[in-house]
């Protein structure tokens, strides 16, 4: 099993970063390998990435997610297994750490060759990057869902 833990610091408070990392459907435009999600229900996504040039699909569900602490996830079916949580450190009333953590199987031997030379964690730290820019170049987030999901996974 790989495994990523990649943090970047982001002015914004951390009620607006929590309430833009509910927003699934926004992920594509600031995680590189994200083509597409399509969010279920509440707490079931489904998830079109390219990663390698390999086209993954997979279904997710959040297993527990606490409003402006944290969201974590699995997958439950389809071309990839994997596992992650991030959370949310506010810092001060405008900014805030947000860290990822990243648990996955490398399915084929690309990806298993990009795990063991950290291209997971160049990717992680990109879109951590990525999501820096976008949170903090819009004047609000783009919707928010403020539910709470017990360890388990139910709402």
């Amino acid at each position: 099993m790989a495994e990523v833990t990649e943090s970047i610091d982001v002015d914004v408070p951390v009620t607006t970063a929590y309430n833009q990392w509910t927003q699934f459907e926004s992920f594509p435009r600031f995680l590189d390998e994200v083509d597409e999600i399509r969010q279920v229900d509440d707490t079931t996504n489904h998830w079109h990435v390219t990663i390698g040039g390999a086209t993954r699909e997979f279904d997710t569900v959040i297993s527990e997610q606490h409003p402006d602490e944290r969201v974590a996830w699995k997958s439950v079916a389809g071309d990839v297994v994997h596992a992650g949580v991030v959370t949310f450190h506010r810092l001060s009333d405008t900014s805030t750490r947000v860290t990822v953590q990243l648990d996955w199987q490398p399915g084929d031997v690309v990806e298993k060759v990009g795990a063991v030379f950290g291209l997971d964690d160049h990717a992680v730290k990109k879109d951590l990057r990525n999501f820096k820019e976008f949170i903090e170049a819009q004047p609000v987030e783009t919707g928010s869902w403020r539910g709470d999901v017990n360890a388990g996974g139910h709402a």
